[in-house]
């Protein structure tokens, strides 16, 4: 069995800010502990240093037994890796070598030399001895589980062309079912649909294996979680019990540190008014000088030990989604039909709509958004959002007039904005919006709780942060169709919460996939993608689908 400890550790930021410091808790032999706290506080940055993907400058980072991780995004953009790329990525460090060695050695034997041949002989070897041929089972079991195929016809297959769902669950299916004693899984329900979030909060339960892991999703961390370790304020603190206990304790945490500070402040007033009476006396009553030498000792020793820790402030998160009147009918779909994932349906959503789109993952939901953001199927229509990867359809999809859409992506997709910091993406606009100088972009940064992140690189910020920026941007672009694929996957509680508030006053038409069970009841339309390939309206949530 195996277990982490933390002790006393902190992070600083490279610009010098203080992430968080003396962070300690155990995660002992078979706990499932949950890392919660606002976007930005240093949780995926804790996994990392418990990983070992960091190094650990103060305090320190004990583990035992194999760590297996699962980060947060597994599959990006221009990503190029196979499955089986991927399967090496999360196996025990010495398997991945030799299966790196071998599948080098494999790609030599195209030289056809003896010495090309002799390599890959001694690497399939050691590929054996490694546990290789005992990986490649575990690797077929997962396969079949996850995509109802062999390894052998899934091996070559790019990670890109699963969907998010099903990369997570091929990546949670091999960790779950592997060797490694230790996870750490950052947002592991992120990409799931119900049902999977579902097999996953079973699969956490009855594991034997010692979890760390970070989400957002309440059902789940109430359903899984032993202990919840809070990250917020520049620190951390340990609930001990579950998260459906966790809010209750953290709001008598906030009022026993707002009662010691009051105390603290009272008592801080005392001494510092002993002080100066005995510095009045003492001016004209030399045997007073002792007592205020002891006085102004008592003093410094206090202000030396510091105030006890204020409660960490809420966030005050503000979304201000405007769009604009458009057509009544904003979006009406004619016999369409997505390539191999549905048969034709017909569709209208009217101006004001929320539509709520459901379904399994792979069913092509994320596909019908992104055919929309790109104007739809009229070819004489306006080329927006042209850079997004065309959607193989047929039958007809139109967008109506002065409907101007407006993408989030499900995994922040945004290659360009990477290596820039958030005040120059303002600053320089782009063909959707005009730019911002920097006094006006910093009130802007400030309502989505980003104003100290302007300087920063949008590739080094947080997912939650990344996806507060992606929906400023919708928010300055003037969009009035928003389409929203999985908006609150990488939110924390309070954004998630502004995202809802904006979008309440947004003056235009909503189409969000989703698989956020409390965000879904904020709509008022749902249109279910079946796993047969209908698509069908249904008056309510329903939660069906493949995971």
């Amino acid at each position: 069995m195996g277990y982490v400890d933390v002790a006393g550790v902190g992070h600083t930021l490279p610009d010098g800010r203080e992430l968080f410091s003396e962070v300690s808790f155990r995660v002992g032999e078979g706990a499932k502990v949950a890392l919660v706290g606002p976007n930005g506080a240093g949780k995926t940055t804790l996994l990392k240093m418990v990983a070992g993907d960091l190094p650990v400058h103060e305090g320190a980072v004990a583990r035992s037994g194999g760590l297996g991780v699962m980060r947060q995004f597994i599959g990006m953009i221009g990503d190029d890796r196979t499955l089986y790329d991927l399967a090496l990525d999360l196996a025990p460090a010495r398997l991945k070598e030799v299966g790196l060695r071998l599948a080098a050695a494999e790609h030599a034997l195209a030289d056809g030399t003896e010495k090309a041949q002799l390599r890959y002989a001694n690497a399939l070897a050691a590929w054996g001895e490694a546990g290789g041929y005992d990986a490649e089972v575990l690797f077929d079991t997962v396969s079949v589980a996850t995509l109802g195929l062999p390894w052998d016809e899934t091996r070559d297959r790019p990670v890109r062309t699963l969907s998010g769902g099903q990369q997570k669950r091929f990546a949670l299916e091999l960790l779950l079912r592997g060797e490694d004693e230790v996870l750490l899984l950052d947002e592991p329900d992120n990409f799931l649909d119900v049902p999977g979030k579902r097999w996953l909060e079973e699969r956490l339960r009855e594991s034997s294996k010692s979890v760390l892991y970070v989400s957002h999703d309440r059902e789940l961390l109430a359903r899984s979680a032993d202990r919840v370790v809070a990250v917020e304020g520049g620190s951390a603190w340990v609930h001990p019990g579950g998260f459906e206990s966790w809010h209750e304790a953290r709001t008598a945490r906030h009022e026993r540190l707002d009662e010691l500070r009051r105390r603290w402040d009272e008592e801080h007033e005392k001494l510092k008014a002993l002080v100066l009476m005995y510095r009045t006396k003492a001016a004209y009553n030399d045997g007073l000088a002792s007592r205020l030498q002891a006085a102004v000792t008592r003093l410094k020793k206090f202000e030396e030990a510091g105030p006890p820790p204020e409660p960490p402030k809420d966030q005050n998160i503000r979304m201000r989604l405007s769009g604009g009147r458009t057509a009544k009918r904003a979006v009406m779909c004619e016999e369409l039909e997505l390539e191999n994932l549905t048969f034709p349906f017909d569709l209208e959503i009217w101006y004001g709509d929320r539509v709520a789109v459901l379904g399994g993952n792979g069913t092509g939901k994320s596909h019908f958004l992104r055919l929309l953001a790109r104007g739809g199927s009229d070819p004489d229509g306006p080329q927006i959002n042209a850079e997004l990867t065309p959607v193989a359809h047929g039958g007809r999809v139109r967008l109506g007039a002065r409907v101007r859409p407006g993408h989030f992506s499900q995994t922040h997709d945004r290659p360009e904005l990477l290596d820039k910091t958030l005040a120059e993406i303002l600053w320089r606009g782009d063909d959707w919006r005009q730019g911002l100088p920097r006094p006006q972009a910093m009130p802007a940064l400030g309502r989505y709780e980003l104003a100290g992140q302007a300087d920063q690189r949008f590739g080094t910020l947080s997912g939650g942060q990344q996806a507060r920026f992606l929906v400023l941007l919708l928010e300055l672009s003037g969009a009035t169709l928003l389409l929203l694929d999985e908006p609150t996957d990488n939110l924390d509680l309070a954004s998630a919460e502004a995202l809802e508030e904006g979008l309440r006053g947004f003056d235009g038409t909503v189409i969000a996939v989703t698989h956020d069970r409390w965000f879904a009841r904020s709509f008022d339309r749902y249109v279910l993608f079946r796993a047969d390939g209908e698509v069908v309206e249904v008056p309510e949530p329903v939660w069906e689908g493949r995971s």
